[in-house]
């Protein structure tokens, strides 16, 4: 076998062949590949696994769970015949949208419940910039030798950090790390603790997981190697940033119902997509989330710019981020440098009480202020509040209750909004738009100065973490002259379809969100769906937003032909006077 031309190490070819001759295709486990490998070829048992993962990278073996284990997996040889016939059909170049999502979904397989899924992520992180790291290097060596340096001048030229985005010393490569897998746990934590040291700006990204202390069981030691076995099949140095990144939303969608019992949250990205579509941000503008988690509001403004203005254009969207939980916000950072968004300025914690983005002698504004925050978050009373910094600035409209925060994070929101161009767009629960109380209070300020302009009932099930329908508020100190003295209430909880992933749940369509969005654009419907409503009118009913009392589906109602239906009621009288006198006759016969 042409082993070179393929481009297959001669070390793994030989372990190939000698396997082939004990065990054929026949099936086998590790314990005996050990074996084999142990009295052929003196092969030490800690490193049969990397042994047995290269030869199923080349494409050579298959594996599956074992039926009376699932922790472990049973092995099959390809024939000689087999992968020459296949070897010729790989394209090495590139991953597809559908395999990259594959990896992960067995990654996810592999772990189900039992292991926090910040370890795939980690590892996806890892590989794709070691990877990346080696592309890199291998561009800088050629240019290096084309410019006339020796091999070894070449070979320290390609490391310098000015060829690659991460300073990466090439022993934590991904390669040199699994080389034994008996010390992968410390391998991994000294490759962490390093990179984060050489690059200070992937710290919080980098400290968010212990692997050594991961692997105390020795139930989730097997689960890292065969993790890592995993994401060696493939290098991801070629997948596209795109791929790249929705493969890791993939990861965070997937596990959002079990993490939503946990408290935390994941906004779909398709209530993300219609906010944005709405608040419509541009080149050279700025763009704020003050509960920022996963960073899917600035990812999807980002690549809102990118698909409507092009690659050039938005390198001048401004993006900013808070959040105030330090491993999600390691999450957050590293969903951003998955999907190549460098530009983004991120800071830890509490936005309500210690907001970091400021200019001057108060609060930073941008144009473009978007949240989900947390829905009734209590803790933020007024003896709280004042204790925050710039807090007369911020919630000059009044103090929430408690018991939920929902309107201190619009105050907040808006005092973050540019007075020209600023728009604010906010996920919010349903009820604070009619609580009464403090809540009502700041409403009823808000509205006396015309603040609000528009709000969307959602569909109900939308969210992993409630079934609750959730509403969108739209904020604007500046509106159009043809908006001022209303609102805008568009009843969409009857727009969505039945989510193809989880049977509970719904969600919105691109054509439910085209529509919500040319609705608010258009500023005007009927037939249940959206209503311009004034302030007036607003006012009479104590300042409760409920979108319901304003505007409500309208069921369709059949036009009914009188003299038509008359007609067709005294054909059908003439066939029961027909019948009864039949029976009649009947009747008589028998008796």
């Amino acid at each position: 076998m042409a082993a070179v031309e393929f481009k297959v190490p001669t070390w793994v070819e030989k372990r190939y062949s000698l396997l082939w001759d004990s065990l054929s295709d026949s099936e086998f486990n590790i314990e005996q590949a050990a074996k084999i490998l142990e009295e052929k070829n003196k092969d030490k048992r800690e490193e049969i696994p990397v042994y047995l993962s290269e030869i199923r990278k080349a494409g050579w073996l298959t594996d599956e769970p074992d039926p009376h284990d699932a922790r472990k997996r049973l092995y099959k040889l390809k024939s000689k015949e087999k992968i020459i016939g296949e070897i010729f059909a790989l394209n090495n170049n590139k991953l597809d949208r559908g395999e990259v999502e594959g990896l992960l979904k067995k990654a996810a397989d592999l772990i189900r419940t039992r292991v926090d899924y910040k370890f795939i992520l980690i590892l996806l992180f890892l590989k794709r910039f070691s990877d990346k790291w080696e592309l890199e290097y291998d561009k800088a060596y050629k240019e290096a030798i084309e410019d006339g340096l020796s091999e070894e001048e070449a070979k320290e030229e390609a490391k310098n950090s000015a060829y690659h985005d991460f300073d990466f010393p090439s022993e934590f490569l991904w390669d040199n790390i699994r080389k034994d897998v008996s010390t992968l746990p410390e391998k991994l934590s000294h490759a962490l603790k390093t990179l984060a040291e050489r690059n200070p700006h992937l710290k919080d990204v980098l400290d968010n997981v212990d692997f050594i202390q991961f692997t105390t069981s020795r139930e989730n030691a097997e689960i890292l190697r065969q993790l890592v076995e995993l994401f060696s099949i493939q290098k991801l140095h070629h997948v596209s940033p795109d791929i790249l990144g929705d493969a890791y939303e993939w990861i965070l969608r997937y596990f959002a119902p079990m993490k939503a019992k946990e408290g935390e949250v994941y906004t779909p990205r398709e209530v993300i997509k219609l906010l944005i579509e709405i608040l419509d941000p541009k080149p050279g503008e700025s763009v704020y989330d003050p509960a920022s988690a996963s960073n899917g509001m600035l990812i999807v403004s980002y690549k809102h710019v990118e698909n409507k203005y092009g690659k050039a254009e938005v390198d001048k969207l401004f993006l900013y981020g808070q959040e105030a939980n330090q491993k999600t916000l390691a999450l957050g950072r590293m969903n951003l440098y998955i999907h190549d968004i460098k530009n983004a300025n991120l800071a830890y914690g509490d936005t309500l009480l210690y907001p970091k983005f400021k200019e001057g002698e108060g609060l930073k504004q941008f144009d473009v202020v978007i949240a989900n925050p947390p829905w009734n978050q209590d803790g933020y009373d007024e003896e709280v509040i004042k204790k925050g910094e710039f807090w007369k600035q911020r919630f000059r409209y009044g103090f929430v209750p408690k018991q939920s925060a929902d309107w201190a994070w619009v105050q907040h929101m808006l005092a973050s909004a540019r007075d020209d161009t600023g728009r604010v767009g906010v996920v919010i629960d349903n009820g604070c738009l009619f609580r009464g109380g403090k809540e009502q209070a700041i409403r009823s300020r808000m509205l006396e100065e015309d603040l609000i302009d528009c709000i969307i009932l959602l569909p109900e099930k939308l969210f992993y973490n409630t079934g609750a329908p959730g509403a969108l508020v739209f904020l604007n100190r500046n509106k159009p002259a043809d908006r001022k003295g209303k609102i805008l209430f568009i009843n969409a909880s009857s727009e969505h379809e039945q989510h193809p992933e989880v049977r509970k749940l719904n969600r919105l369509s691109e054509a439910n969100i085209q529509r919500i969005a040319e609705a608010y654009r258009k500023f005007d419907g009927g037939n249940g769906f959206v209503r311009a409503v004034s302030l007036d009118e607003i006012k009479n009913n104590d300042y409760n937003l409920n979108v319901t009392l304003y505007v409500f589906p309208q069921e369709e109602t059949e036009e009914i032909d009188v003299d038509k239906e008359w007609q067709e009621l005294r054909i059908i009288e003439e066939e029961i006077g027909n019948v009864e006198v039949k029976i009649e006759g009947y009747i008589k016969e028998i008796g």
